[in-house]
């Protein structure tokens, strides 16, 4: 039993580091595509960067539209390859590995995971919704998802996405998501901070209730041949696994959880001292460290074929950059 609890108490803590190093890059990544920036709004007279085409992660409805028109097409865009690979790579995570983009890469989602963690330490406790109000305010995220899908899948002709994916206004949509940290306006700025209070005293707010991108991945990952599963027979009815689960999922009522809302953070497994929860290829236990390689491992694929199928940096030039970004405010 001791090195089951070592393992777990280790696969605990890499979740966590992946994450932190993780929010780490992106941040790195957002002072890089910053000076980028910098350099053309200068008019040249500050020190030139690259730009890192990671920042494209920042851009899922854009990569939606991309997605919808390289189907329909045939065409990658290559604009912001870069928004298409990741967010694939994204889908493919889910697919394979649970919803685990959220608990272990989405630098949302470490925030958020923060937040709540410093509010049950400044409270003692985190809060939950009423039962019939959870359920109604956790539908705003798949009305949203509908709303993009309907909008972007189905509305749109295949003509129109095409023109879109070669606007100046989609040109510079990460310079424009750059803007919206940099040039806060006092709107975003409320709605932020009332985002950030109510993560304080619910768990995952933001996640839980209002994110169409997590309700895509989560949708996605109820295909997922991996899923949590609760051994009976080991299982003493302690309650621990529910009390730990950070979607409030029943684990310790089930057999197998099937849930969208399930992220794979393996909080479940770890609180579990009988090894009675796991996560499980078709019932058999896969070990904490072999489903973290999984989850780092897909990721590391997608980018990489990204980058070696020539669909990761854009087509855009010095030129372009310099002519279009100086016109940011009139697209």
């Amino acid at each position: 039993m001791i090195p089951t609890v070592r393992l777990t108490i280790t696969c605990t803590r890499l979740r966590n580091s992946v994450q932190w190093l993780f929010f780490a890059w992106i941040m790195y990544l957002g002072i890089q595509f910053g000076l980028f920036v910098r350099h053309f709004t200068s008019g040249g007279q500050t020190p030139f960067y690259p730009r890192p085409p990671g920042v494209e992660g920042f851009l899922p409805i854009g990569a939606l539209t991309s997605l919808r028109h390289w189907l329909a097409s045939g065409n990658f865009d290559t604009v912001h390859p870069a928004a298409l690979v990741l967010f694939v790579t994204f889908l493919a995570m889910s697919l394979l590995t649970k919803k685990s983009f959220c608990s272990w890469l989405c630098p949302v989602g470490t925030l958020s995971e923060l937040l709540w963690k410093l509010g049950q330490r400044l409270a003692g406790r985190n809060f939950t919704m009423w039962s019939w109000l959870d359920v109604i305010l956790r539908s705003a995220k798949y009305l949203l998802l509908g709303f993009f899908i309907k909008l972007l899948l189905l509305d749109m002709p295949t003509f129109t996405l095409g023109r879109f994916l070669q606007s100046p206004y989609w040109k510079m949509s990460d310079v424009k998501m750059l803007h919206f940290f940099t040039h806060i306006s006092a709107t975003s700025a409320t709605v932020i901070t009332v985002l950030v209070v109510l993560s304080l005293v619910y768990k995952n707010f933001w996640c839980r209730y209002l994110c169409p991108y997590g309700a895509l991945l989560g949708l996605i990952s109820m295909a997922s041949p991996l899923k949590i599963s609760r051994d009976s027979a080991r299982c003493v009815g302690c309650g621990q696994c529910s009390a730990a689960c950070p979607s409030l999922l029943p684990v310790a009522e089930k057999t197998v959880i099937r849930s969208p809302e399930c992220t794979g953070c393996l909080s479940c497994v770890n609180s579990c001292a009988n090894a009675a929860v796991a996560m499980a290829l078709y019932r058999r236990p896969v070990p904490p460290w072999l489903f973290a390689v999984l989850v780092l491992g897909v990721y590391a694929l997608g980018i990489a074929t990204g980058m070696l199928s020539g669909h990761w940096h854009t087509s855009l030039t010095y030129a372009d950059y310099r002519q279009l970004i100086p016109q940011l405010n009139m697209f």
